[in-house]
């Protein structure tokens, strides 16, 4: 029982990045490449288990969020505002892609709902809907319905992944066996961005800080962190393999996405997988600007409430974005892919900081210090450097 009350800040970060981005994405690594992609979701899993790890560590020791921590140990004005200002960048126009894509795949789910494949003005009432309970801030009980839909509907991508009974040696070698080219690059680094979200780190270090106020409990954190981000990354594998039985190398809208809950639901799955994308989007749609706030909040020093003109500014600027771009008359699928990999690119900026933060003495002392992790991060650094500089030379 005193384990159970622990859970928390690592729950909400794995539900968090369970979207309809994940679904989305892992649908389309499913159907289009097998299990050739595993790979990099397993990858997506550890560099997430690896860099929530950093940022709750720092939150405990510190007792601050990752913004706070920069702003008030950085002494040099220069570096301070030009690091500030990138990390506002950065998580401003991460999660405004974020958020086009968080509209976009709600919208999706009314569209399959109402058996329509034209979205239309459906990112208006999405947004409508996001913009009234962020306002209000009446949002606690709506959030956690939905996220309990999104549950159900991990579950069931849980269960078909068995009954499709996966071929093992072929899953086996699309763990050990990476595959990157031209025509899957765009979608690794997808399933990068929609596993490994930036303002996720920055959310972490202000929930263990508020929930726990001992570095005693850093265990704890880091085994119910661990758990709760493995459970999540083996819903993400699951939707893989369940839409690798679909063998659909074109994957064009949400009809295609429906057909990997097949075996289990029948010519209800459309229904089911629209109820999903609805529940994950709505829920997104209101956490990514309110997330971004919080980030903005915390790099200025705001003491204002909630409810100041400048922290709504920040939430209503994202908000109208996402709407903005789910409204542009593009195949919404390409919105939710090309969302997430701009995500993917943020990943070696906000790694670098991370890892930065962890060796200063000033901020975390000696006794903190942990080899492995400075290891595994500086992996990661590397590793997303390569892969976003080969996407970014691939969109050019």
């Amino acid at each position: 029982m005193r384990w159970f009350r622990d859970i928390g800040p690592g729950l909400l970060i794995a539900a968090a990045f369970i979207g309809p981005g994940t679904v989305t994405l892992c649908t389309i690594a499913g159907a289009s490449f097998g299990y050739s992609l595993i790979w990099a979701i397993i990858l997506s899993i550890f560099s997430t288990i690896v860099l929530q790890e950093m940022s709750l560590r720092i939150g405990l020791i510190t007792k601050m969020n990752l913004a706070q921590v920069i702003r008030i140990n950085i002494k040099s004005k220069f570096l301070n505002r030009l690091l500030l200002i990138l990390i506002i960048s950065s998580i401003l126009i991460g999660n405004a892609a974020y958020e086009a894509g968080n509209i976009t795949g709600a919208s999706l789910g009314i569209s399959a709902i109402l058996n329509s494949q034209s979205i239309n003005y459906i990112p208006v009432f999405i947004g409508l809907i996001a913009f009234i309970l962020l306002y209000q801030g009446d949002y606690k009980v709506l959030e956690r319905s939905l996220v309990f839909l999104v549950l159900i509907m991990s579950i069931s991508f849980f269960i078909t992944a068995i009954i499709t009974k996966p071929d093992i040696n072929a899953l086996i070698n699309g763990v050990i066996t990476p595959k990157i080219d031209s025509n899957n690059l765009t979608i690794i680094l997808g399933l990068i961005g929609t596993t490994v979200v930036p303002y996720n780190l920055f959310l972490h270090s202000s929930l263990v800080s508020e929930k726990w106020n001992s570095i005693n409990k850093l265990k704890v954190a880091r085994f119910e962190s661990f758990l709760s981000i493995l459970i999540g990354g083996l819903v993400s594998l699951s939707i893989i393999i369940t839409a690798a039985s679909v063998n659909n190398k074109d994957v064009n809208g949400v009809i295609d996405l429906a057909r990997g809950l097949e075996p289990l639901y029948g010519n209800f799955a459309i229904y089911f997988l629209g109820v999903g994308l609805f529940a994950s989007g709505i829920t997104s749609s209101i956490t990514a600007p309110l997330a971004a706030a919080y980030v903005a909040k915390s790099c200025f020093g705001w003491q204002d409430s909630l409810k100041s003109r400048k922290f709504r500014a920040i939430w209503i600027i994202i908000l109208i974005t996402g709407v903005l771009v789910s409204m542009v008359k593009i195949n919404p699928i390409e919105i939710i892919k090309f969302a997430q990999f701009s995500n993917s690119l943020l990943l070696p900026i906000i790694a670098i900081i991370l890892l930065w933060l962890i060796n200063n003495k000033n901020i975390i002392s000696n006794k903190y210090s942990y080899k492995y992790q400075n290891i595994f991060g500086f992996l990661i650094v590397i590793i997303s450097l390569i892969l976003g500089a080969k996407g970014l030379i691939s969109l050019i």
